[in-house]
């Protein structure tokens, strides 16, 4: 049975009404929007005791304006009813450990894991859960330090490029930037790699290893980054056991040491300071996949609506499908 939801606009279309006028007595009189428990406080919070499960994911989503709301829900709900256990405006840990601390204490008892990202902060609200940091986004960090080198460069070759020019006009000399063998000019090229240094060396395209091979020639650091990014993502690949992955960790850490590159040290550091929660992964290795898909649900469900106009009423109907 297909679930997705259908505007008031899409439906009556199909029946051939006024869709405004629909969708204003669907809100008015049809929904029962203005007897819900939660309307007075949903586009500040919305909080639901009974869809605490065992296992619980929680992550950020934007819903309009870029306005940004935490999520909390249930990863045995599948997405689907029953997946919502709370929703909160904002990213700050004492608005989220106010609302959490809200659902009865036997029912955060139950909790025996939250997968969450570095920012969240949930310590506390269940006090038998284990905290797990989703490895994705700890492996997003060290790509975010491999794309920040090479903007730098990209940014180094705009300049040079533009004194070369400059020069060339003075002397009144024509001016040809230098063309690679694959087409590219210096800048081109670093533009153009964006996408390949997300990706493994076994995924890479006949063209991507060309520029590949030339980037990391004319930029070997830029090389050793990317190395060590994918260094990051096989130790949650291919560790065992959280024995395992620690000692492969250490190691990674001293070889980003050894490597110089300032944006490496930053991820090495943010991984040293959280480590006893991204080892946790290697318990059941648990991620946030979840959480990311309810996210991609929701943004969903906003495009069916086209936005957010009246921000409770979006909650409420989103309560309604998911809570």
């Amino acid at each position: 049975m297909d679930n997705t939801p259908v505007s008031c606009r899409q439906l009556a279309s199909y029946f051939h009404l006024d869709g405004k006028q629909l969708q204003e007595q669907y809100k008015e009189h049809i929904s029962h929007f203005h007897q819900w428990e939660q309307r007075e406080h949903a586009s500040d919070w919305m909080r639901f005791p009974q869809n605490v499960g065992q296992e619980l994911s929680i992550d950020e989503t934007a819903l309009s304006n870029g306005e940004l709301y935490t999520i909390l829900t249930n990863k045995a709900a599948k997405g689907r009813k029953g997946a919502l256990v709370a929703m909160v405006r904002g990213t700050q840990a004492e608005d989220i450990i106010t609302v959490l601390e809200g659902i009865p204490q036997t029912a955060r008892a139950k909790v025996r894991e939250v997968t969450l990202d570095m920012a969240k902060a949930v310590r506390g609200c269940f006090p038998k859960a284990c905290r797990v940091i989703d490895r994705f986004h700890v492996q997003k960090l060290a790509y975010e330090a491999v794309q920040e080198l090479r903007i730098k460069y990209r940014w180094q070759a705009l300049d040079e490029e533009n004194q070369r020019l400059e020069q060339a006009k003075r002397s009144r000399q024509r001016f040809d930037a230098e063309v690679l063998s694959n087409g590219d000019t210096l800048k081109q090229l670093l533009a153009r790699s964006r996408y390949l240094l997300f990706k493994h060396r076994s995924r890479w395209s006949a063209s991507q290893k060309e520029r590949a091979d030339m980037l990391f020639y004319r930029y070997p650091l830029l090389g050793r980054a990317y190395d060590l990014a994918m260094e990051l993502g096989q130790i949650f690949t291919y560790c065992k056991s959280k024995q395992q992955a620690f000692k492969r960790l250490a190691i990674w850490y001293n070889e980003v040491e050894a490597s110089g590159i300032d944006s490496f040290r930053t991820v090495a550091r943010s991984v040293q300071n959280h480590y006893e929660h991204i080892l946790n992964f290697f318990n059941n290795r648990s991620t946030n996949a979840s959480a990311e898909s309810f996210n991609a649900k929701v943004k969903a469900f906003r495009a069916t609506f086209r936005g957010v106009r009246d921000t409770t009423f979006f909650l409420f109907r989103l309560a309604n499908i998911y809570a």
